[in-house]
């Protein structure tokens, strides 16, 4: 395994022994660890994480780094880590999606000729891309450096929340220069709009609109050189080859000559509103020209973070892990507003906030309301609730609730309606300060076959507001020959629908909690008793053959991203209803040590690439297999789920590029490990219960709001003492494996006395 190098470690060490010290001259508290040592940004970067190691702070609008390629699954990023070529540093990435956009304002310092002609749509590279090494590569938080060996240029690159600021040491050279590249993005997107606008002869800014995941996405920027340049445009149309055809091109070619060691720094600011909004940006942010300022603040930044959580244990891959985790967990959702309050809406118009508020985008609600925003109830439940703001705004500009929103635009991407989720759980724990009335009222909007209002392209609206819906509403299933993906659009329904019927019950909206009960039991229409799955069912009233459990088509079958064995198992807001839908306990346990145990094959000739992370047919490696190890609690065997989750803490999680069995999501698949770590998870958004498995450090103190403190320490705790003997939560005996999102939330302690053989703990 590729594990942080011994060169990052020292880096780390130096970058965060400063950052303590300039906390404590910013007179902020010093901390007695340095959490940032422990973060490994390269985490996720290979195999199909889809993370990016460049700098960025907690939320940040700015996410400038290094861009590999261009084309394919795996850049999705715009960085993967078996690549040899840098093309430059853009400034806009998702973090560990599975959908790419992105890869916005792209700056490449150069030495010598300048060449910019195209490349064809099989090349990675552009051709004035550099070649570099991981050995002369380093990323912590908040910092990222590399060599770029083609021209002899150190990079280093730092941000703020809107802004970044760069700093390149050159060799001598009469032919210094940089390629500021506008038409260059990821996925080679449509470019509809292009402005560069050379203000002086330190000064640029401009613009770009681009169609591609996000159907119309706006980025300004403006960007402040420490060194004059000369300068040549490029603004013409170019045929790139016979598959792309004519392409707009729109480069700045920019010069000057520079001493050896000559650094030359550059700061960048974003924004969707406006190039004068971009300015504001970067003059609030990066008022001067210190980088080492910047870099510190963004260090101390993510120390404060981290620090919600500290962890003990010898282990310092499991560290890296945990703290890696947390660091992945909280780049998105983003910032989305400039330092003045305004932003661009759903209804891509300007918008400005209350003084002191953010809007953000970046939802990726199919997967983060299973583990991400639960945690977030319990890190800082106040950010939790600006993110709900957020959500009924865009319900308010856009129509409706977004599913994945991105760059305020509605992307349609994933089924179901999880915002209402988010509300529900949020509502459930007490955290209560945004306006419910609002947000419910935009749940059962979300959950209503209803096309109109919705403002985005109309070939979107079947795909963002499904006829699913329609047919879920009216006879009470999907049926499989009217809608793809019935299955599992009804199973995720059937949960949002309850979500709903718990929001009408708490506001006293008896009609509609009684409507909505009824919805959530939707899912026992899909189970086939003579299969044991959840199965299509068409219009006729019959089964969809030929059925097989194991088959996936992805995303063109009767499931999403997967297949029976893995969706028959999303009811987690009515565990009991599922074991009495199987016939009982006994027979629910057979087929869930089933799902373990059978062979991981997945058949067919389009198979879904996220059914990953494979143990039997559970496939950690995408969201729906979330919560399942967790249901042997429910069902009276314990000792299957602190199995299964210790198998899934030490086989499925590493230290490595590689490190994550499947794509990141916006911090999902490290929200789980996080809170598995712990020692917990909540099975259900909207039900505030924790569900307790086989904790992975000896001692976890979570810093609570008001400074409250909830402590869980695990006795005896090894590797081989995977098996809980006893609990004891503030002193008093736990007989169950479960607790209530009150008994962390007020603070106190938890005991848990770890053994190496399956004990009758926990037994319900």
């Amino acid at each position: 395994m590729r594990k942080i190098s011994l060169l990052v470690r020292g880096f780390i060490g130096l970058i965060v022994s400063i950052a303590s010290y300039a906390c404590v001259e910013s007179s902020e508290a010093a901390l007695e660890e340095d959490y940032v040592s422990y973060v490994n940004p390269f985490i996720g970067t290979g195999g199909h994480g889809h993370t990016f190691p460049g700098p960025v702070v907690p939320h940040g609008m700015i996410q400038p780094g290094p861009d590999t390629r261009i084309d394919g699954w795996d850049s999705c990023s715009g960085y993967y880590y078996p690549d040899s070529t840098i093309n430059g540093f853009s400034h806009t990435h998702i973090s560990g999606t599975g959908c790419c956009d992105y890869g916005d304002i792209l700056l490449m310092p150069t030495v010598g000729e300048q060449r910019y002609e195209p490349t064809g749509l099989a090349s990675q590279q552009v051709a004035y891309a550099s070649a570099f090494s991981h050995d002369s590569e380093v990323a912590v938080p908040g910092y990222y450096t590399v060599y770029l060996k083609t021209y002899g240029v150190k990079a280093e690159l730092s941000a703020t929340t809107r802004a970044a600021i760069h700093r390149y040491t050159f060799p001598q050279s009469s032919e210094s220069g940089f390629i500021l590249d506008l038409d260059y993005s990821l996925q080679r997107q449509e470019n509809k709009e292009m402005v560069i606008d050379v203000l002086s002869d330190t000064e640029i800014r401009g613009y770009k609109r681009t169609a591609y995941w996000a159907f119309d996405q706006p980025v300004y920027f403006y960007m402040k050189f420490s060194k004059p340049f000369t300068y040549k445009l490029v603004d013409d149309t170019v045929t790139v080859d016979d598959e792309v055809g004519e392409q707009a091109r729109m480069k700045a070619l920019l010069n000057f000559s520079t001493s050896q060691n000559e650094q030359v720094l550059v700061k960048v600011g974003i924004s969707a509103v406006d190039m004068e909004g971009a300015r504001a940006n970067v003059e609030k942010e990066i008022p001067d020209w210190d980088f080492d300022k910047v870099c510190l603040s963004a260090s101390v930044a993510w120390n404060q973070f981290l620090s919600k959580i500290d962890v003990h244990t010898e282990d310092r891959d499991q560290l890296a892990i945990f703290y890696t985790g947390l660091y992945h967990m909280a780049i998105a959702p983003s910032i989305f507003t400039d330092v003045d309050g305004r932003y661009l809406g759903m209804d891509h118009q300007i918008h400005k906030t209350t003084p002191g508020e953010n809007y953000y985008t970046i939802f990726s609600l199919w997967d983060t309301f299973r583990a991400v925003h639960p945690l977030w109830t319990i890190l800082d439940p106040k950010l939790n609730s600006d993110f709900i703001r957020s959500l009924i705004k865009k319900s308010e500009e856009g129509g409706i609730y977004p599913k994945w929103d991105m760059a305020s635009n509605y992307t349609a991407t994933m089924i179901g309606y999880h915002a209402v989720s988010l509300i529900a759980d949020a509502y459930a724990k007490g955290y209560r300060d945004f306006d419910i009335q609002k947000a419910y009222k935009a749940a059962l909007r979300a959950a209503e076959y209803d096309t109109t209002g919705i403002k985005c392209p109309r070939w979107m609206i079947p795909y963002l507001m499904p006829v699913a819906r329609y047919y879920k509403n009216t006879i009470g299933y999907i049926p499989c020959d009217k809608d793809n993906e019935a299955v599992a659009k009804g199973l995720e329904y059937a949960y949002d629908d309850w979500c709903i019927a718990q929001l009408a019950s708490a506001l006293g909206d008896t009609a509609n909690a009684v409507k909505y009960t009824r919805f959530a039991k939707g899912y026992q229409k899909y189970y086939d008793p003579s299969t044991g799955f959840m199965r299509g069912l068409d219009s006729h009233g019959k089964w969809r053959t030929p059925f097989n459990p194991k088959a996936s088509n992805h995303r063109n079958d009767d499931y999403c991203e997967g297949n029976a064995w893995q969706w028959t198992w999303f009811v987690p807001h009515d565990v009991d209803g599922l074991v009495n839908l199987m016939g009982g306990r006994t027979k629910f346990i057979q087929k869930l040590d089933s799902l373990f145990t059978i062979d991981s094959t997945i058949e067919g000739t389009a198979t879904s690439v996220d059914i990953s992370g494979l143990i039997g047919q559970y496939a950690h490696g995408n969201e729906p297999s979330h919560h399942m190890i967790h249901f042997y609690n429910y069902v009276g065997q314990p000792w299957k789920t602190q199995e299964l989750v210790d198998k899934v803490l030490t086989t499925l999680y590493f230290n490595d590029v590689e490190g994550l069995s499947g794509n990141e999501d916006c911090g999902q698949m490290s929200a789980w490990y996080i809170m598995n770590a712990m020692g917990f998870y909540q099975v259900c958004p909207g039900f505030p219960v924790y569900s307790i498995g086989r904790p992975l450090f000896d001692k976890v103190t979570i810093t609570l709001p008001e400074n409250k403190i909830f402590t869980i320490f695990a006795k005896n705790n090894s590797k081989g003492n995977k098996y809980i003997k006893a609990v004891k939560l503030n002193n008093k005996t736990l007989d169950t494996p479960f607790f209530t999102h009150d008994d962390i939330k007020g603070g106190g302690t938890m005991e848990i006395i770890m053994t190496n053989k399956r004990t009758n703990w926990g037994i319900n």
